[in-house]
């Protein structure tokens, strides 16, 4: 890995990225950077991963909400 961009700015990141959803204007430079040198094939899995999570999120926050709602 070679760093930052010396100008100061984010190194740009792919523009899957921004389609599939994640907060990229959360990210730290650190974490900008890391993203912005995956292959594409650690893109294609990190896709994969985070629509697999997506698809299962309101099932887990809904067993989240009942677990809590009985434990009080």
């Amino acid at each position: 890995m070679t760093g930052p961009p010396g100008n100061g700015e984010r190194p740009p990141l792919p523009d899957a990225l921004y389609e599939a959803g994640f907060p990229v204007d959360l990210l730290t430079e650190e974490q900008a950077e890391v993203l912005s040198g995956l292959t594409p094939e650690e893109l294609t899995l990190l896709l994969d991963v985070k629509s697999r999570l997506d698809a299962v999120g309101p099932e887990v926050q809904a067993h989240g909400e009942i677990a809590g709602g009985a434990l009080f």
